[in-house]
């Protein structure tokens, strides 16, 4: 996504992750555990018959070069609690700024991967469309936090900018450049 040009350039912005988090989801289901580690309370999700509400915990960090990085550490599923022994949540993401053609791009990877030990019920149903729902969902959540990111991220960092330059008088005013 294009980072339109601000006085303060986007990496600066990124070096303070706890800013990512609070894109990704409404302040209500984001609890900060420790300095680099929050819980994420999503909304709950529709499964065949079930009503799931996943919680996550993910450390998010961000390295030198302003790139924010996005690992599980641990993941919780309300609803359908037998099956929390049985199940395996690994999310890895990194959100980074770059150059090219003279404007500045935020690009993204998300690695989502889910394993899980079907209850009685659902075993009897046919793989394929076990599988196609569950993809489903995953897209579908994956998407969801893609689009929130892309809006909310980029108001957030127009926001911190016009706080960041309101706090300087003019003369103290400085483009900040990434550093390479």
């Amino acid at each position: 996504m294009v980072v339109p040009e601000q006085p303060i350039h986007i990496t600066n912005y990124l070096r303070q992750p706890q800013r990512v988090v609070n894109a990704l989801a409404a302040s209500s289901q984001i609890e900060r555990l420790d300095s680099d580690l929050y819980r994420l309370k999503m909304r709950s999700l529709n499964f065949m018959t079930l009503s799931i509400q996943p919680i996550v915990d993910m450390r998010v960090w961000a390295n030198e070069e302003a790139a924010i990085n996005i690992q599980s550490a641990a993941c919780e599923l309300r609803g359908i609690e037998y099956v929390n022994d049985k199940f395996l949540f690994d999310l890895k993401g990194q959100l980074s700024p770059c150059q090219q053609h003279g404007e500045t791009y935020l690009k993204g990877l998300a690695n989502l991967a889910v394993a899980v030990e079907l209850p009685p019920p659902l075993t009897f149903m046919p793989r394929p469309l076990i599988e196609t729902t569950g993809n489903g969902l995953l897209l579908s959540v994956l998407t969801t936090i893609k689009q929130r990111l892309m809006q909310q991220l980029l108001t957030d960092y127009r926001n911190w900018v016009a706080v960041q330059v309101g706090t300087n008088s003019v003369q103290d005013s400085v483009v900040l450049k990434p550093l390479n």
